[in-house]
């Protein structure tokens, strides 16, 4: 049983990348970035009324930054990570829901007003969220501390990320940080990898309309309820590394005796050591 004491930090990585958002609202379906922000901020708001010590971050994950939705530059100092404040709205509304979803609904309007999509990078900068949410984390691990990331993803992998990826998984298991992962596409192999090395939960959502019943089934709960709940099971995980030369999935390749990258087959380089 937790402590009253202990501080649970919840941070959502969002992807709202333009590109994927912008193709989902041709298809002329339901479920749009608007109705997936509002699926997220009830999720949040329920997180943070769970306890008095819960503490939130929302990081959007943008193809050209990772920007602080929640808490932003407009927070009240000393209010970072969603701080109690025991005073309630004008409207009747905890103050601490009201003036988060007012900054969330802002920050995000601000972020997707200054879009400009030049060129062809417009992968979504995942690794760097990430490596931004366990900076979040960090900056309160000299409390006692319970944090885990939930990262909602909805435009493919970048295999050019790989790399960075997988040293920020890593960092988030030695630092004992729980990453689940929420997918709205295509299955992301590398989230399949960082929620099976943290011990997080990994869900392809089955109907997109219904995120906000599976954000508050699934995810919600911390690691030590979940054991009391009947979950989705485990999806199979694919361990497949990306080459250095070609960033692609490879099965078999070289891998080089001292800074360990993997490269393909076909690689034309100096030779390598056969991979085990």
């Amino acid at each position: 049983m937790a402590s009253e004491d202990e501080i649970s930090l919840l941070v959502i990585v969002l992807d709202v990348n333009p590109i994927w958002w912008g193709q989902q609202a041709q298809r002329e379906d339901e479920f749009t970035l608007s109705k997936c922000m509002d699926a997220v901020m009830v999720m949040a708001n329920a997180h943070l009324v769970m306890s008095r010590t819960n503490k939130l971050a929302i990081i959007a994950s943008h193809c050209q930054e990772s920007h602080f939705l929640y808490p932003s530059k407009h927070w009240k100092a000393g209010d970072s990570c969603g701080d109690d404040s025991s005073s309630a709205g004008g409207d009747g509304k905890y103050e601490v829901l009201s003036v988060a979803n007012k900054l969330i609904s802002e920050e995000i309007r601000s972020l997707m007003a200054r879009t400009e999509v030049k060129g062809h990078q417009t992968d979504t900068l995942m690794a760097g969220s990430l490596a931004k949410a366990l900076c979040c984390i960090l900056f309160l691990l000299g409390q006692d501390v319970k944090s885990r990331i939930l990262v909602i993803k909805a435009a493919e992998d970048c295999a050019l990320q790989y790399m960075n990826f997988m040293n920020v998984i890593f960092a988030a298991q030695k630092q004992n940080v729980l990453i689940d992962a929420c997918v709205l596409d295509s299955d992301s192999g590398l989230l399949q990898q960082a929620c099976d090395i943290t011990g997080g939960l990994y869900l392809k959502i089955p109907q997109r309309l219904a995120l906000t019943q599976y954000l508050m089934w699934v995810f919600l709960p911390d690691v030590d309820q979940r054991s009391q709940l009947v979950l989705p099971p485990p999806v199979h995980v694919d361990y497949r590394a990306a080459c250095f030369c070609h960033r692609t999935l490879i099965e078999i390749g070289y891998v080089c005796s001292v800074c360990l990258s993997r490269s393909s087959p076909f690689s034309k380089k100096k030779k390598l050591k056969p991979a085990t």
